[in-house]
């Protein structure tokens, strides 16, 4: 009597059966393997066996399994840990200085010398344009005025940018029609700054830029130029340990892009993607949006490549002065901010946040929001609290990103609904000088609360929120997430002389969980990655620093050695 069940099962558990006794390919030994397991265990030595972990444990246990072919590397005491994660990337990040490098820049005067630099380069007439210098880490502290753009581009229409919000010159204005009496056409948010005295625009916009009428002077890479500088940008991040990363805000076109690499065997790390969605527009077609990534062909499980759900920006930033906040900003020199009753930019209403939410939840997906101030988060907890009455929220991992400004009250709605945290303590290191200038130190006491969410138990990830340039220290944002770990266990930030609210330090286990198993979890590969256990594919690290015993000062000058994904190695030597 035939039974095909039983034969179907023995033909799966032959190849396991026959695994189990064969030597791994890979033994590292002589180390200090942290597997960041459920109890956080420390062995000697780990085994790989085709592209996963075969076994952890002492020397003696995993050399007596290796054969003639095993490849055995002596750790010399090097610690071991998983392949770091960025739960927060742009990788069109690479894609930055492809026309010319661009300069680091600290000041206003460094802001003023690039676009000079540039007038005398571009032709007259054509635009200048600097993204994503934060003034939150220029030394004075404030947008450049229009005054000054004009002085050093008469002849140019220049846009500084930061994000939504900008500060334009004369000429800019002019050709973008943006005058004193301009308001959005397109049913979003955003507002143009006046002068008080004279009502005239000061240059600077708030969720405006979608307006400017910027055309790019540089040249134009070619799809090839896209894969090769992705390609080299997938291998800086595997110089500092990350094997897998987020996309947080993919359009197709890059979907379609690591969809080749993929099938090239181009990838050296692993990607999960949330897709962009726009909010403006007719709701109907926004839902319609939402649901057509859930039936795309990549939203399935997948180790190398998959969409996980969907991003879209609910409020402004506290880089540029336009987060939402629970309580106004207060009248700001820094951000050029006039009205007392200010509290930022709201860019989607809750009526029409809470379906976009709902489509997302009921279409299988996750759902996160550039959610930045206290207002923000506020309002995206609501939404979720309101969906997950008739919908559980928990099973899509969806997720508030950024949440730098919290109230406590949300912090434990977020816990009870199964939220999940997307966190950038980079930005903690980098901005808390003039955060501190704005707000003040009380203020700050709920600014990236780690270790409050920690002990609600909210499940909180590292990102970097990597936006350009290719450099680990370099980058807009600083991709490293050794500095993301010290900063996240000393609360210290550049330029500023105390520790921020000491209070909410992690610790050490607690940080490297925020690279590895919390934000494996956060992006659906906890079964797959995240941590070193039987089972889980090989993807691992060899560091010249103990992560747990180094000064904690010390711990953003760790190097990385060795960077497996998959048992093979994507950087380092043997």
């Amino acid at each position: 009597m035939c039974r095909p069940k039983l034969t179907h099962c023995l033909a799966l558990l032959l190849p396991l059966l026959l695994a189990a006794d064969a030597p791994p390919d890979l033994i590292l030994h002589n180390g200090k393997v942290v597997t960041a397991d459920k109890d956080f265990s420390i062995r000697r030595a780990v085994s790989v066996l085709d592209n996963k972990i075969a076994a952890v444990g002492t020397d003696d246990e995993i050399l007596k399994t290796k054969g003639a072919n095993t490849k055995v590397v002596d750790l010399q005491g090097h610690t071991v840990v998983p392949g770091l994660i960025d739960s927060h990337t742009h990788p069109r990040a690479a894609m930055t200085e492809f026309d010319h490098p661009i300069s680091d820049m600290e000041s206003i005067k460094d802001v003023l010398d690039y676009i000079k630099s540039r007038a005398a380069v571009v032709p007259k007439g054509q635009w200048i344009t600097l993204s994503q210098v934060f003034i939150t880490r220029l030394r004075e502290q404030r947008y450049p005025t229009r005054k000054e753009l004009d002085a050093v581009a008469p002849e140019h229409p220049v846009m500084f940018s930061t994000g939504p919000d900008a500060s334009l010159n004369t000429m800019a204005l002019r050709l973008s029609g943006i005058d004193k009496d301009f308001k959005p056409t397109d049913g979003g948010s955003g507002f143009v700054e006046k002068d008080p005295s004279t009502g005239e625009p000061t240059g600077i916009l708030r969720n405006l830029t979608r307006f400017v009428k910027a055309k790019p002077a540089e040249k134009q890479p070619t799809e090839n130029d896209w894969l090769d500088r992705t390609k080299q940008l997938f291998h800086a991040y595997n110089e500092v340990g990350l094997t897998t990363v987020c996309d947080r805000d993919a359009s197709p076109d890059a979907i379609d892009r690591y969809k080749k690499m993929l099938d090239g065997g181009q990838l050296t790390v692993r990607l999960a993607i949330s897709h962009d969605i726009k909010s403006i527009g007719p709701m109907d077609l926004i839902k319609q949006r939402i649901r057509a990534v859930a039936k795309h062909p990549l939203h399935q499980p997948n180790p190398m490549l998959r969409i996980i759900g969907i991003k879209t920006f609910l409020d402004g930033g506290m880089l540029t002065g336009s987060a939402y906040m629970l309580h106004p900003w207060g009248k700001s020199d820094i951000y050029a901010i006039t009205d007392p009753t200010y509290r930022g930019v709201l860019f989607i209403p809750p009526e029409r946040l809470l379906p976009m939410v709902r489509t997302a939840v009921e279409s299988g997906l996750q759902f996160t929001a550039h959610s930045v101030g206290d207002g923000a988060v506020h309002a995206l907890v609501d939404a979720y609290d309101e969906v997950n009455k008739t919908t559980p929220v928990a099973p899509t991992r969806s997720s508030i990103t950024h949440c730098n400004f919290m109230d406590p009250a949300d912090i434990a709605r977020m816990k009870r609904i199964g939220i999940l945290a997307d966190v950038q303590p980079i930005w903690l290191y980098m901005d808390t000088r003039t955060l501190a200038a704005q707000f003040g130190y009380d203020r700050l006491r709920w600014f990236q609360p780690l270790k409050s969410l920690f002990d609600a138990g909210v499940i909180v990830g590292g990102g970097s929120d990597h936006m350009q340039k290719i450099g680990s220290f370099r980058s807009i944002n600083p991709y490293n997430p050794f500095l993301g770990m010290q900063t996240a266990i000393t609360r210290t930030a550049r330029w500023y002389d105390r520790p921020l609210h000491p209070e909410e330090a992690l610790t050490r286990e607690q940080a490297i969980r925020m690279y590895t198993t919390n934000n494996a979890y956060l992006l659906f590969k906890d079964k797959e990655v995240g941590s070193l256990e039987p089972g889980k594919y090989a993807d691992l690290i060899v560091l010249d620093t103990d992560l747990l015993t180094c000064p904690a000062d010390r711990i953003r000058d760790t190097k990385v050695l060795r960077t497996y994904m998959d048992g093979k190695l994507v950087y380092g030597r043997e």
